[in-house]
């Protein structure tokens, strides 16, 4: 996370160039004002390196709101979500409509925000010199459930007959229900020779460790360690900020930070750090590995924002 932090206090100088020449403010802090109080966010470890870069920014304008960042994973953040133990959830897939229906429930609104743009990264050890590209049918027939061992000659005749190792983001994770649904088409991923953990470090390493493996994550964690590890093209696509921002690339998806509105109209830090997170999330997104949005989205997510005040 730290190279994630070095390149964000980097972008943070040309983004508040950028919003000072727009006229854009900053939150509270750009009118002097000082405030005070608690912000519990949880969620997407995808999302994690933007709130973190974002968060340790913010504490040097705010120093007197404590922001708590915890990482559940996708799922795991709705949770507390609908439990009421958190103001905002970060989410690297959309809410699911059981998800919508049990805040319902809990007498919850809330307002979804567009933060960025990802392309899950399918990476094998950098020994490997036999994968250079997979097709999502490839992809399909290696992670689904058979009841077999699988190899790796199973997708390719000409690749080695050894078995594959696979590493997955957890069941919590939005990047495995991405996963699971863009490629597993919501059918039983491979339970044999896997590793599955909320913690991409845990996945990088499995990977680094293992001429044999497989694994998956977020971009930015494949950025933050393409010296150690080989991405794999899908259906001859390389996941780039340029082929992630145009769809081109397969599994291109979303970014996303879930608001609760009660904590918007009531809890002035928690408004004023998400203000200060749409204000920066693009120059974010860009220095930890993920594609900004356009800016009038940006624009137009401070317009919704700054509605749920009223």
């Amino acid at each position: 996370m730290k190279s994630f932090k070095r390149l964000a206090m980097t972008a943070m100088v040309g983004s508040a160039l950028l919003l000072g020449a727009c006229g854009a403010g900053g939150g509270a802090e750009s009118n002097g004002e000082q405030l005070s109080g608690t912000v519990k966010v949880d969620g997407s470890s995808t999302v994690a390196p933007i709130a973190e870069a974002i968060n340790e920014e913010y504490a040097g304008v705010q120093p007197d709101v404590k922001v708590s960042i915890g990482v559940s994973g996708s799922g795991g953040g709705f949770e507390k979500f609908i439990a009421g133990e958190t103001d905002l959830s970060n989410a690297s897939r959309p809410i699911k409509d059981e998800e919508k229906t049990s805040l319902e429930e809990a007498g919850i609104d809330f307002t979804e925000f567009k933060v960025a743009n990802d392309g899950l990264s399918v990476v094998v050890n950098k020994e490997n010199d036999w994968v250079e590209e997979m097709t999502m049918e490839d992809l399909r027939k290696l992670w689904l459930e058979d009841g077999k061992t699988k190899k790796w000659s199973d997708i390719n005749p000409e690749w080695p007959d050894e078995e594959v190792k696979f590493y997955s983001p957890g069941t919590d994770s939005g990047t495995y229900d991405f996963f699971h649904e863009e490629v597993l088409e919501e059918k039983d991923m491979v339970r044999q020779n896997i590793q599955l953990s909320e913690d991409d470090n845990v996945l990088v390493t499995g990977v680094t460790g293992d001429k044999n493996a497989i694994g998956f994550f977020g971009y930015a964690h494949y950025l933050a360690n393409k010296d150690q590890l080989k991405v794999v093209k899908i259906d001859g696509v390389e996941p780039t900020n340029e082929s992630v921002e145009s769809g081109d690339y397969p599994l291109s998806r979303p970014l996303f930070v879930y608001a609760k509105n009660e904590s918007m109209k009531n809890n002035e830090a928690a408004y004023d750090y998400m203000k200060y997170t749409l204000e920066n999330a693009g120059a974010m997104a860009e220095a930890v590995g993920y594609v900004s949005l356009q800016e009038d989205m940006y624009k137009e997510a401070l317009k919704k924002l700054e509605g749920l005040k009223k």
